[in-house]
């Protein structure tokens, strides 16, 4: 039996593809790879590269059964930060959302920032000591 061959990426249903790219480039890092007009397009960051699939793409297309592909949900790309509450506070000033505030826990902590459709990205900054985990 044949298995995958390595990690693609990621797909992520968004309504305006020029929106994504911004929220992604602009706030996150991330560079643009490709794009095909306002259907879809490719950002990278490292080794991680994320689908943003609009309306019109192939891959946001309705399932046999007709279920629609929206964006949100809960599932979420983790991106590694330093400084969580700084880049949080900058952030904020330039009108991002999220969903909670900074939560700590065994490995570090993190915080979950919508892009402009919802899609969870969740930042983490690692390697808190113990005494810090309350």
């Amino acid at each position: 039996m044949k298995s995958a061959i390595s990690v693609h990426g990621v797909r992520y249903q968004v309504k305006d593809v020029e929106r994504s790219i911004a929220f992604y480039t602009q706030h996150l890092g991330f560079k643009l790879e490709h794009q095909a007009g306002s259907a879809f397009a490719s950002v990278s960051n490292g080794e991680l590269t994320l689908l943003l699939s609009g309306p019109g793409s192939s891959g946001s297309r309705a399932m046999p059964d007709g279920s629609r592909q929206e964006p949100g949900g809960w599932n979420r790309i983790v991106l590694r930060v330093d400084d969580l509450p700084s880049l949080m506070a900058a952030m904020k000033n330039a009108g991002l959302h999220f969903r909670n505030e900074i939560e700590t826990g065994p490995a570090g902590r993190q915080i979950q920032l919508e892009d402009p459709d919802g899609n969870a990205v969740e930042l983490f900054e690692p390697g808190l000591s113990t005494n810090e985990n309350k």
